[in-house]
């Protein structure tokens, strides 16, 4: 133990008053060290657990504005109605003039697919909220799974919960008849799940990808068929702001809006709500002050899908 307290300027023994001195000094030295180094510890664990978080959420962003968590209270979702969509001839009908509207008559869809996702999802309801515009959310069965609270919030604040399929991988959706109805049916009783609702059925369907083109272009033909016997609607998109296509700015998105927009009187808006969709966020505003200045009407399917209130 000497040669803990030997001095090694003065290549002597310190005297003992000094060595004492010495020990707590070098005693403070090692507790605060490890104090430092257990902070450290734990704040990494925070930071990798979120990292995981974002990367299940399909996150890309390290961070996101905090949502306003402004839900409604118990007594105001006592207070409303449960819509129940209902597959019948009116809505076939209107569904498959759903893109066609006149100039006196402007009204646009905004539609978010791949939701939702425990970052940007409240962001953009915190938005939509804040404006009075009730939206279309495709939502995708997995994450519905993971975030049950935000599909409740969705339909709670009135918004039209529909079905994107469950995996959204391609080949598994497309494998069969009965692969796309699995995926179809494990989201639906997700949603009903999420938001409490037994008897809640869609009846509104996006196919990953869009129902035409691509690699599974000719089954998707049967597939649409497939959906009508199944009293299953489905649609598609006439405007987008491009946000699935890889790097972008929030002025190429605005860009992309009005572009797709032009001389168009009833606009299906494809959007996402991914976890790495921040700008699709940063903008929406934008993109509602746009279609309020074009004299637009914001529609959701309940607008176009008849339902009956429980």
């Amino acid at each position: 133990m000497d040669d803990l307290y030997y001095d090694f300027t003065m290549n002597k023994r310190p005297k003992n008053k000094r060595n004492k001195i010495l020990f707590i000094i070098f005693l403070i030295v090692v507790i605060s060290v490890v104090s430092f180094s257990t902070y450290l510890g734990i704040e990494y664990a925070k930071s990798n657990a979120k990292t995981q978080e974002n990367i299940e959420n399909g996150s890309n962003s390290e961070t996101t504005p905090e949502s306003k968590n402004d839900n409604l209270s118990n007594e105001e979702i006592k207070s409303i109605p449960k819509r129940i969509p209902i597959y019948t001839e009116a809505g076939i009908e209107k569904m498959n003039n759903v893109y066609s509207s006149t100039p006196e008559n402007k009204r646009v869809f905004l539609t978010f697919d791949d939701g939702p996702s425990s970052n940007i999802t409240p962001l953009i309801l915190d938005v939509l909220k804040a404006n009075d515009v009730k939206a279309t959310f495709f939502t995708l069965g997995s994450r519905v799974v993971q975030n049950p609270e935000l599909v409740k919030r969705e339909y709670e604040e009135g918004h039209y919960i529909a079905n994107h399929g469950y995996s959204h991988v391609y080949s598994s959706i497309y494998a069969s008849k009965n692969t796309l109805l699995d995926e179809y049916n494990r989201t639906e009783e997700a949603i009903r799940s999420a938001i409490e609702v037994p008897e809640y059925s869609s009846h509104l369907f996006r196919f990953p990808g869009g129902s035409v083109g691509g690699k599974y272009n000719k089954v998707k033909k049967e597939y649409k068929k497939l959906l009508a016997e199944n009293q299953v609607f489905y649609v598609d998109w006439n405007c987008l702001n491009e946000d699935a296509s890889g790097n972008r700015t929030k002025e190429q998105l605005v860009q992309y809006i009005k572009e797709y927009s032009e001389n168009k009187n009833s606009l299906v808006v494809l959007m996402h709500d991914a976890g790495d969709k921040i700008l699709t966020y940063e903008t929406l505003q934008e993109v509602i002050d746009y279609y309020k200045e074009n004299g637009y009407t914001f529609c959701n399917f309940y607008d176009v899908i008849e339902y009956e209130e429980k």
